[in-house]
């Protein structure tokens, strides 16, 4: 069903967490797994010279691997059918680079973390999950964060006492 798995990833939380979804389905489909990084904001300065650009290319490329190590070659195991892919963006498209890096690889899955904005952050932010799930050339899987105890908790405005809701029938 999956010959090729796209994981992508900021190296956030969110992404550590869909990690294991990521591996889970490569082991058990004997996938290979991409793992993707977008850089997407890029310092100007070192631009300066070809020589400049291709070295801030090659550090960040490093730092990419580092963090891959770091996060999850370690939780792999035995598997080893896997790729380390790093792509430049600019500011706000890392969902371009997903795309392209999908339709290039020819990938059965992206599989990706979601920070769930919603309200301001979601309009102001947008959401690279919901672009790349709406633009996707294959299945996307995303996968988000448990709840935090903080998140269940009912909203009270501002003035309002804990009784007020109960008077009113709302049992949040």
């Amino acid at each position: 069903m999956f010959k090729k798995v796209l994981f992508c990833t900021d190296f956030s939380d969110n992404s550590h967490h869909a990690f294991p979804y990521a591996l889970n389905l490569a082991v058990t489909y004997h996938a290979r797994l991409l793992i993707l990084h977008v850089v997407v904001e890029q310092p100007y300065f070192d631009w300066s010279t070809p020589e400049g650009a291709q070295e801030l290319i090659d550090q960040q490329r490093r730092w990419v691997e580092q963090q891959a190590k770091t996060y999850y070659l370690s939780k792999m195991g035995e598997f080893e059918d896997y790729e380390i892919l790093s792509r430049e963006a600019g500011e706000g498209v890392a969902f371009h680079e997903i795309i392209q890096a999908a339709k290039e690889q020819s990938v059965d899955l992206i599989l990706m973390g979601t920070h769930g904005r919603s309200g301001l952050d979601h309009l102001i932010l947008g959401s690279t999950a919901e672009n790349v799930v709406r633009k996707s050339p294959c299945p996307v899987m995303v996968v988000r964060l448990p709840a935090r105890k903080s998140d269940d908790l009912p909203v009270r405005h501002i003035g309002e006492r804990p009784d007020d809701r109960a008077r009113a029938g709302d049992t949040r």
